[in-house]
């Protein structure tokens, strides 16, 4: 079975090279065009020229002819009368033996048709061709002496070769001598001249070949060019790929087992020894009551109950750290308002949070992808910092929506300008790329030391008023 080509199908790297190569060979393809164009035109006007001068060449020659033979013969119809017939047949017999070439010779025609002189073809001496025609229907003797009653001109017919039998193109120059009604004239083939201007025409042709040849080789090799370069671009990008793509697995996994790790301390620091705690209570409780002390029995029965208590609100905020359900049931205003309260509660830092309202309009990877920055940002101030103060604001604005975070700690550990490598830094940054935002960290230390982030969404991640209202509304009902 054959496979169905599909553009689609194609791969990244091949469509890449497919869109690199088309503009290519349609651009060589027009000035291939363009070039045969030109050239044709060129060597066509120039072949015209040819033939122009060749045939010009060819009249002067046949001007040339009857000029020399009505010398030879002036001073003898110079002094005749139109009735001397004497005189004619001293000019027949000077005519008839002025041959020349191969095929060349002297024809002469009276104005009633009859041909007088014809010395390489004489069967048409003295008949009548009146009417004669070529094969392509030209009038011959009639225009030689419509011609003649003018006094001269040129006419251009098909005529049997003398010398082949062959028929072809002949050029005539015909003068008229009034006095004795004669048209006098020689003509002279013109084949050679055709088949000069036709092996002209076929060189032209092929070097316009052999041009489209070298084009066509010059378009192959830049094709080759740029599909090898294509593969090696592409064997170097998706090893680049390749090797990022292990280094962010790793990194997720990292992530995993620094996520796992955390929950699993908080478990294990807190609620596993709280429940310790409860567990060990009601021992001590039931065996109490066993003992019929029912009074000793509620002291640490209120103890068991206290602790419980407090288990439950680990498992609340370790559940909240996880997914806060304020995030999707308030919007992201509210669950960073709980988030920092939180921190300042349990780490002491004076924390500040405010925002512009703006209707809780940001799509839901959004708020997601700012929730989990905050988180990670009072992270790294708890752990890191050395802060005694941290401030949050959120905003919308014409631009989108943007967040900034500052604290007064003692700044990142790098040199200035520098980001930090941090797996919770690059997760920010990734997290913000993946929604076409920026990320901007400004540290600085000493005594007016502290970092700054802040993180800015586009206005493509704002959901319209009335996309807004809609669930407002379902949820109501």
């Amino acid at each position: 079975m054959f496979r169905r080509f599909s553009l689609f199908s194609l791969t990244y790297a091949q469509k890449l090279t497919l869109i690199a190569a088309i503009p290519l060979v349609i651009a060589v393809a027009a000035i291939a065009l363009l070039v045969a164009y030109e050239a044709r035109s060129t060597a066509e006007r120039e072949i015209r020229t040819l033939e122009r001068q060749l045939l010009a060449a060819k009249k002067d020659e046949l001007r040339n002819y009857v000029t020399q033979a009505r010398n030879g013969f002036s001073h003898i119809y110079g002094r005749a009368a139109p009735d001397d017939q004497a005189a004619k047949d001293r000019v027949t017999q000077i005519l008839s033996a002025m041959i020349y070439g191969k095929d060349g010779f002297f024809f002469v025609y009276d104005y009633d048709g009859k041909n007088l002189v014809s010395p390489r073809q004489t069967e048409f001496i003295n008949r009548n061709w009146e009417g004669l025609t070529d094969r392509d229907g030209t009038p011959v003797v009639d225009e030689f002496i419509r011609l003649a009653r003018q006094g001269a001109g040129w006419h251009n017919f098909v005529w049997q070769k003398p010398s082949t039998g062959e028929e072809a193109m002949m050029v005539a120059y015909v003068v008229g001598l009034q006095d004795w009604q004669w048209a006098v004239g020689t003509g002279i083939f013109v084949d050679d001249v055709f088949a000069t201007v036709a092996s002209s025409r076929a060189e032209v042709e092929a070097q316009t070949r052999r041009t489209f040849f070298y084009i066509g080789a010059i378009v192959l090799a830049a094709l080759v060019m740029v599909f090898v370069s294509g593969m090696l671009l592409n064997i170097r990008e998706r090893r680049l790929a390749d090797a990022k793509l292990k280094e962010l697995t790793q990194r997720v996994f990292d992530a995993q087992e620094e996520e796992r790790g955390r929950v699993a301390r908080e478990l294990h620091d807190g609620i596993s020894q709280i429940l310790v705690g409860v567990r060990y209570a009601l021992d001590n409780t039931r065996r109490r009551l066993a003992r019929g002390d029912d009074a000793g029995a509620r002291s640490p029965l209120d103890k068991g109950i206290e602790n419980l208590g407090t288990a439950i609100t680990e498992v609340r905020r370790i559940s909240r750290d996880l997914r806060p359900g304020v995030l999707d049931d308030l919007g992201l205003g509210p669950a960073l308002k709980a988030l920092t309260d939180d921190f300042s509660e349990r780490t002491g830092i004076e924390t500040q949070f405010t925002t512009v309202v703006f209707r809780n309009r940001l799509d839901h990877d959004s708020k997601i992808a700012l929730y989990r920055i905050a988180q990670e940002a009072l992270t790294n101030i708890e752990r890191h910092s050395g802060a005694s103060r941290v401030t949050i604001d959120l905003r919308g604005h014409k631009k989108g929506a943007t967040m900034r975070i500052a604290d007064n700690g003692r700044g990142l550990r790098s040199r200035p300008g520098e980001v930090s490598p941090g797996i919770g830094l690059r997760n920010m940054q990734e997290r913000i790329e993946q929604l076409d935002g920026t990320l901007r960290i400004l540290s600085s230390r000493g005594a007016q030391g502290g970092t700054v982030i802040e993180a800015s969404l586009p206005l493509s991640h704002l959901l319209p008023p009335e996309e807004e209202a809609a669930p407002k509304r379902k949820a109501g009902s």
